[in-house]
């Protein structure tokens, strides 16, 4: 569903990502892993259109995305649940929601879909009404997640979901994760947890300083004494 190949992003004359190459098959977790500063979000965010890569060809869906407007290729069905939430702080949940929806034009669904991110995330119907800036850092990330689920994405990426989250939040967040990939959406996960990270990807790939250090099976890198000693920790 999603192949990158050679792709290098620069920041002025900083290399922020280097020679990176790594696929996304449908059906598929992939977790990307490292340390602050790897290059993780500047992928996530080329990969979406935000950035430009300097080099590299990113192909989404049979389609080269490389040079797409971030609209054009969310029309594609890629979705990103970006870093630090970004809800629309002014605006009710309800609005945001329905603005995740914005490339749509299947109205009877999008009111469908609606009330089944409201059953997916009952705080969410009981906060509908309210600006979207009162909400917890848990309650806004479980928005951020159904706003994009409202696209109804063939890719959903997401930037560091559990930053700044309490532990037993975090634990519900993966687990919307994993009740989402099982519904059959294609899953690419920025995540610095890195533990939470492989226990729900089929694959993932460890960034160092911008480029690839290692990729394999998500399961294969938990015992990875490497991956344990820089990342697992005990």
């Amino acid at each position: 569903m999603l192949n990158v190949s050679h792709l290098t992003v620069n920041y002025g004359a900083i290399e922020a990502v280097r020679d990176l190459s790594f696929e996304v098959a449908a059906g598929q977790v992939v977790a990307i892993i490292g340390a602050n500063g790897a290059g993780k979000s500047t992928t996530l965010n080329t990969i979406g259109g935000i950035l430009k890569p300097r080099s590299g060809k990113i192909r989404f869906d049979g389609h080269d995305i490389s040079a797409m407007r971030a609209d054009q290729i969310a029309r594609l069905g890629l979705a990103q649940v970006p870093e630090g939430r970004e809800v629309l702080a002014p605006l009710t949940v309800e609005e945001n929601l329905r603005l995740g929806a914005y490339v749509r034009a299947d109205r009877e669904a999008i009111e469908s879909d609606l009330q089944a991110m409201f059953m997916r995330f009952p705080i969410l119907e009981k906060r509908r009404h309210q600006p979207a800036g009162l909400m917890s850092g848990g309650e806004q990330q479980m928005l951020a997640v159904a706003r994009a689920l409202m696209a109804r994405p063939k890719l959903l990426t997401l930037d560091e979901p559990s930053m700044g989250l309490a532990p037993l939040i975090v634990n519900q967040i993966f687990e919307i994760i994993s009740e989402i990939r099982a519904e059959g959406v294609t899953l690419l996960l920025v995540e610095q947890n890195a533990r939470k990270a492989l226990q729900v990807a089929d694959y993932a790939y460890v960034l160092e300083r911008g480029a690839l250090a290692y990729g394999g099976p998500a399961a294969e890198l938990r015992q990875d004494e490497r991956i344990v000693a820089a990342y697992l920790g005990n």
